[in-house]
C-alpha cells in the first residue's frame, strides 16, 4: 500500500513545480497615487512643463495636465530638508528650488529633473527665497541674514552685499517688479530693503512696521503690497510714497499671494483664510477654504481657478466659490 501512495504524493510535488516554474502573465499593478492632500507643501510655481510644487522631505513635484495628476521629480540627491521656494525664469525652463540646510537645486526642464548645485548641513541655515534678477544672476535670502549671489547658473555662490542694518535678521522673500528693475527683500522685524538697479545693490526703508514681513509684491504701475503677521498688510504708491496700513478684517498671518485675470489681489494664510482685494490692496475681504490648514502659496488661472498649497496638502481652488466677508473700512488692531 506505500508504495501507491509514494508515487502519488511524487507525482502532486512534480505537478507543483511545474506549476511553480511555468511562464505566466503578471496581473498589472494597481496605479499608485501620491497623497498630494496629505504632504506638507511650501511652494507652488508655473513653468514650461507645467505646476511645480515643493515641501516636505525635499519634496519636488510637477503635474504636466493642470493638477490632476502629480509625478515626483526626479532629484539627483535626496536630503530629505524642506524645500522653501521655487522660481524660473522667464523662459519657464531654467529654476532654482531652495530650503533648509542652504539647500539649493537648479532645473533647466521646467522641474521634471533638479541637480543639486548647494548643501551645508553641517552650517547650512534654512534659505527662504530665490529669484532671478534680469542680469541672469540669482540671488537667494534666508535666516540670520544670509544673502548669496550666482552669475553661473548655481554653479558657485558669493555673499551678497546687504546694508549693515540687516544683520542677523531672517530674510523671507525678494520679489521683483514687472519690468524686473526695482525689487524689494522682505524680512523679520519690519526689514525691507531695496534695490532699483536689478538687485545689484540694496538700501533700507525707512521702517513703518516692527513685525515680520513674509511676502510682498509689486503692483501695477509701480507700488508695492507686503504682508504678514497677524494681518498687517501695507501698501505704497510707488518707491519714495510712503506705506500705509490695509484694511483686513482678521489678525492672521498671510503668506502666498496670487492676481486674478481682473486685477483682483488675493492673499491666502492660516486658518484655511483668503483675503481678497478688489481695489488695488487697500481694503481686503475674508474667505475661508475647506479645512483648518495654514495656506502657503496660490497659483491660479485666467479663468480663477487653480491650487492652493498648505501644510496639510495642495487642494484645488476657485476664486469665484470663495465665500466672502466684507472688510471693515478702517485697518484691524
Amino acid at each position: 500500500m506505500r508504495t501507491p501512495v509514494g508515487l502519488v504524493v511524487a507525482a502532486l510535488m512534480t505537478l507543483g513545480a511545474v506549476q511553480a516554474f511555468a511562464p505566466r502573465e503578471t496581473p498589472p499593478l494597481a496605479a499608485t497615487r501620491l497623497a498630494v492632500d496629505r504632504m506638507q507643501i511650501n511652494t507652488l510655481s508655473t513653468s514650461k512643463a507645467g505646476l511645480v510644487a515643493g515641501g516636505e522631505l525635499g519634496t519636488l513635484l510637477y503635474s504636466t495636465d493642470q493638477g490632476q495628476h502629480w509625478e515626483r521629480a526626479l532629484v539627483s540627491a535626496q536630503r530629505q530638508a524642506l524645500i522653501n521656494q521655487i522660481s524660473f525664469s522667464p523662459d519657464g525652463l531654467q529654476g532654482m528650488a531652495v530650503g533648509h540646510e542652504g539647500w539649493i537645486l537648479r532645473t533647466s526642464d521646467g522641474g521634471l529633473s533638479w541637480t543639486e548645485v548647494a548643501f551645508d548641513e553641517k552650517n547650512g541655515e534654512p534659505l527662504m527665497g530665490i529669484a532671478r534678477m534680469p542680469s541672469g544672476a540669482w540671488i537667494t535670502v534666508g535666516a540670520f541674514g544670509r544673502a548669496l549671489r550666482s552669475d553661473d547658473q548655481g554653479a558657485h555662490w558669493e555673499p551678497l552685499a546687504l546694508p549693515e542694518s540687516v544683520a542677523d535678521k531672517h530674510l523671507n522673500r525678494i520679489v521683483g517688479s514687472a519690468g524686473g528693475q526695482h525689487w524689494l527683500l522682505v524680512g523679520e522685524q519690519g526689514l525691507v530693503l531695496r534695490s532699483t538697479d536689478g538687485g545689484a545693490h540694496w538700501a533700507v526703508v525707512e521702517p513703518f512696521y516692527n513685525g515680520s514681513l513674509y511676502n510682498a509684491m509689486a503692483l501695477p504701475g509701480g507700488g508695492w503690497l507686503a504682508y504678514g503677521m497677524r494681518g498687517h498688510v501695507f501698501r505704497s504708491d510707488g518707491l519714495e510714497a510712503p506705506w500705509t496700513r490695509s484694511a483686513m478684517p482678521a489678525q492672521v498671518s498671510f503668506f502666498g499671494h496670487a492676481t486674478t485675470a481682473d486685477g483682483q489681489i488675493v492673499l491666502v494664510g492660516q486658518g484655511s483664510l483668503v483675503a481678497t482685494s478688489k481695489d488695488g490692496g487697500r481694503n481686503f475681504s475674508l474667505g475661508r477654504v475647506q479645512g483648518r490648514a495654514n495656506l502657503t502659496d496660490l497659483v491660479l488661472a485666467p479663468n480663477g481657478t487653480g491650487w492652493l498649497a498648505s501644510d496639510a496638502g495642495l487642494q484645488a481652488f476657485s476664486a469665484a466659490a470663495t465665500a466672502s466677508t466684507p472688510s471693515s473700512h478702517g485697518a484691524a488692531q
